[in-house]
């Protein structure tokens, strides 16, 4: 059964969060729906910002307990002000809390969402393909046959631009290079379920990254 959420009102609209996997459900319809995973949240709020005296609003947040020795001496004095344990993964949030928040406030997932239909937006980091040619990277279809005795073309991205003029290679060109490891934003997923005892969601489709990587869940 496919149950939705929507967001609450609170001052922010956002949770970090960790990728654990990929599942499938049955909705109401009896159709199977590929889901993915992911744990969100506990978060802690580790700084304020003001317009006053930053310049615009926003709340940072904290997520993923760490040890103290892996932890560099000025985030641990970060951390100690907030009155929180060390943690992994620190990301701005903007909101106009009014004074609503104070530093060491948590959040949960049953924070944020609550029961009817919503939509999240995820960001993460794509899978790292390493150095890629132009058929993988860009979609590039190659030479096909072996028309007029070619043999030597078959991915390769073929001309890169005339000699005499301009001379030289027009920014944008599509060429082989370093693919993946890149921030992606996927929008507008649908939320399937909330547990809120395990701090888990679970949207519908795919979500950038490998599992075990964070994300950010934006509502």
């Amino acid at each position: 059964m496919v149950t939705g959420v929507q967001t609450c009102a609170l001052p922010i609209s956002g949770l970090i969060g960790k990728k654990i996997g990929m599942t499938s459900v049955f909705g109401a319809d009896g159709k199977n729906i590929p889901c993915t995973v992911i744990e969100a949240g506990p978060c802690v709020v580790t700084q304020l910002r003001t317009v006053e005296k930053d310049g615009y609003a926003a709340v940072q947040l904290a997520y993923d307990e760490t040890n103290e020795k892996h932890t560099s001496a000025p985030l641990m004095g970060h951390f100690k002000k907030a009155g929180t344990a060390p943690m992994r993964k620190l990301v701005e949030f903007k909101a106009d809390f009014q004074g609503e928040l104070k530093l060491g406030d948590k959040f949960t997932v049953a924070d944020i969402f609550t029961e009817g239909v919503a939509y999240v937006d995820v960001i993460g980091t794509s899978k790292g393909k390493g150095f890629q040619g132009v058929v993988h990277r860009h979609g590039f279809a190659g030479v096909g046959g072996q028309t007029h005795g070619q043999h030597n073309r078959l991915r390769h991205p073929g001309s890169m631009g005339a000699s005499s003029w301009p001379s030289r290679v027009l920014p944008g060109m599509r060429m082989a290079g370093h693919m993946g490891n890149e921030r992606v934003k996927v929008e507008n997923l649908q939320v399937v379920k909330v547990i809120p005892e395990n701090n888990l969601i679970v949207v519908k489709g795919s979500v950038p990254g490998a599992k075990g990587s964070y994300v950010i869940l934006e509502a």
